[in-house]
């Protein structure tokens, strides 16, 4: 099984598919990587040589944030975000959608499920 800055890819895919389960790579840096490194990118990777491995490798170092530094560097903008009080950093921390989606219907992915409030339905009015 192929290994590139220390992450499994998938043996039976093409290049260019297994280039992508690299944290930031997706597919048109996947096809970009292949053209730069001289790689057939529809080649199984399993048929990946030593030599075109290490020129992947040698690529990605120079050219791309990938892996522990891009997850890094994510932590670190939003941790910003947090320290400056702002709106984005605030939604963060409530881990409600940031990017202005509505919130009264959906945004279930976000805020988890639902919690239901006992006693709400079927409460009489007593005047």
């Amino acid at each position: 099984m192929p290994r590139i800055q220390g992450v499994d890819i998938p043996p039976d895919k093409p290049t260019h598919i297994s280039l992508r389960y690299i944290v930031g790579i997706g597919p048109k840096n996947s096809l970009d990587l292949c053209e730069e490194a001289r790689v057939d990118p529809l080649r199984p990777a399993k048929e990946l040589s030593d030599e075109e491995l290490a020129r992947i490798a040698a690529i990605l170092d120079q050219k791309y944030i990938v892996e522990g530094p891009l997850r890094r560097q994510v932590q670190q903008n939003i941790q910003r975000l947090w320290d400056i009080k702002c709106y984005r950093g605030i939604r963060h921390r409530r881990n409600l959608p940031v990017r202005g989606q509505r919130t009264k219907t959906n945004a279930r992915t976000r805020k988890g499920p639902r919690k239901t409030v006992a006693g709400k339905k079927g409460v009489k009015d007593l005047r």
